[in-house]
């Protein structure tokens, strides 16, 4: 991962981050402040109802939704006498819970009741958060997990010698009942950095505890560090080149970070210089828009289709204009078409974060060898992924069933809106989304415009958004531009439809 890069935008009033891998756009994360996740959040909440049938709970923790409870995710009374939970210590994401056998929901809580929880899953769809009280708490290189008398090691960590002195070094400094898990990145760091860690994720939850008993519920009690921060936390090896970020105020407080946490790295840091916004400069905004279509061509002119439903997200391979090279048989092109597709569905599940059930139809093949050679293929190319995915070999139809680590919404939800002129078949950009595109379409445009103000002309969703809440948003590159904005409501637009245009006092549009 040498040529690997993160690229921030963070210059405008979301901040996306990019990490790109071999020059390929593989993963895409977008946080807008009005509009942020809550997963890693700790607050003491209130549980409202406790439902037998589903051993769970809702439990109200302030936000607009309830959140839900699942009994194996409560620490129960014997919690560090029991075998310590199963931890995803691959990638960060440590959601420790009990398994198997569990006491009672009814046992473990009651209806008033204040519990201290985290969240590990943002809502999705009309589903509320999903919470735990196994607290964990990331750091660079060890999560701290005061609820749990366990010590776990990376997986990724091969040495056997090195294995034991990180053991050991967590082992002499940890709090009685407390446990950490040490991240596949401690594997190169020293003693003094490690401790450093620890001290701090200690002191981070002796001040949870104090505002835990000050505090009625529901309250939130921490917040994580926001997106840029996290993915640079747990993206940022000594294996990766750069940071580079467009925003001069997201820099310094990035270098800052990376200074007291990562200070190894600190050359990495580096603050865009170029003319054109920073995503056009990489090519990441053609990539995005590309993963929002419903179709994505290969190389070979074949192509997949991608649909996306509640259930399961359903992947076709379809071979198009490719007829495959001279000499070759039906078979050898149907089989070449298949390898390209599973490398290129890889790509786009963790480009796109689709999570849950996804059934993958290959074009069908008539001899077992060709079908195992596919489906090597597919096992090697999603080790790349963080998110978790479990395989079943291709059947006789070409069919493939996965599932996907769903941690947070895909790319397609995150980035769309039902769309009003379909009735729900289809998708548009949403408001929010549109609205950013044409601040950023009017800072790309400014330098070449002559007029005293710009006048933009949008949807009513969209210019009602500009004139409201995101007001904040239009003084900013007001004030970047040197130029007034002015913008006008179009019934006749479709959402996704705008104008941006000089406009001269007096003298009309350009």
């Amino acid at each position: 991962m040498s040529d690997s890069v993160i690229v921030v935008n963070a210059d405008g009033p979301e901040t996306r981050v990019a990490l790109i891998e071999s020059g390929i756009l593989s993963e895409f994360y977008v946080e807008r402040e009005r509009e942020r996740g809550t997963v890693g959040n700790v607050y003491k909440g209130k549980v409202l109802r406790v439902l037998p049938g589903m051993q769970a709970a809702f439990v109200d923790i302030g936000e607009e939704k309830a959140a839900f409870l699942y009994a194996g995710d409560i620490v129960g009374p014997n919690a560090n006498a029991a075998p310590a939970p199963p931890i995803d210590d691959d990638d960060g994401e440590t959601i420790p819970r009990r398994t198997g056998k569990h006491a009672d929901i009814t046992e473990l809580v009651r209806p008033g009741q204040e519990i201290l929880v985290q969240v590990v899953k943002d809502p999705i769809s009309s589903k509320g958060a999903r919470i735990t009280t196994y607290i964990s708490l990331p750091g660079r290189n060890v999560v701290f997990m005061p609820t749990v008398s366990h010590i776990g090691i990376s997986r990724r960590i091969s040495s056997e010698r090195e294995r034991r002195r990180l053991r050991r070094l967590v082992d002499q400094m940890r709090p009685p009942g407390g446990g950490f898990i040490v991240r596949t990145v401690a594997e190169s760091a020293t003693n003094g950095q490690i401790r450093g860690d620890m001290d701090y994720l200690l002191r981070l939850w002796a001040n949870i505890k104090v505002n835990e008993r000050v505090h009625r519920a529901p309250v939130l009690l921490y917040r994580d560090l926001n997106l840029m921060l996290r993915v640079v936390r747990d993206n940022l090896t000594p294996e990766l080149s750069k940071v580079i970020v467009d925003d001069r105020v997201a820099h310094e407080k990035l270098a800052k970070f990376v200074s007291a946490f990562m200070p190894d790295c600190a050359q990495k840091i580096e603050q865009y210089g170029g003319r054109e916004p920073i995503f056009d400069g990489y090519g990441i905004e053609v990539e995005l828009n590309r993963a929002l279509e419903r179709k994505v061509p290969l190389k070979s002119g074949g192509s997949l289709v991608f649909d996306q439903g509640e259930a399961l997200t359903a992947v076709d391979v379809n071979t198009g204009k490719f007829v495959g090279a001279k000499g070759k048989t039906l078979e050898e092109t149907i089989t070449q078409t298949n390898l390209e597709a599973a490398e290129e569905i890889a790509d786009q599940l963790r480009l796109r974060n689709l999570g849950g059930l996804v059934i993958i139809d290959f074009i069908d093949m008539d001899k077992e060898s060709n079908r195992r050679k596919v489906y090597r293929k597919l096992q090697d190319v999603l080790r790349r992924d963080r998110a978790k995915a479990h395989i079943t070999k291709i059947s006789e139809m070409g069919l493939v069933e996965m599932s996907r680590k769903r941690t947070r919404e895909s790319l397609g939800r995150l980035l769309t809106a039902p769309c009003e002129s379909c009735n729900g078949k289809g998708y548009t950009k949403s408001a929010s989304t549109v609205c950013y595109e044409i601040l950023r379409e009017i800072r790309r445009e400014a330098p070449h415009m002559t007029g005293d103000s710009v006048l933009v002309q949008a949807a009513p969703p969209v210019a009602e958004l500009m004139n409201g809440p995101e007001t904040a948003a239009i003084d900013n590159m007001v004030k970047r531009i040197q130029r007034g904005i002015e913008v006008q409501s179009r019934k006749d637009f479709h959402i996704e439809k705008f104008e941006i245009r000089s406009k001269n006092k007096g003298r009309g549009n350009d």
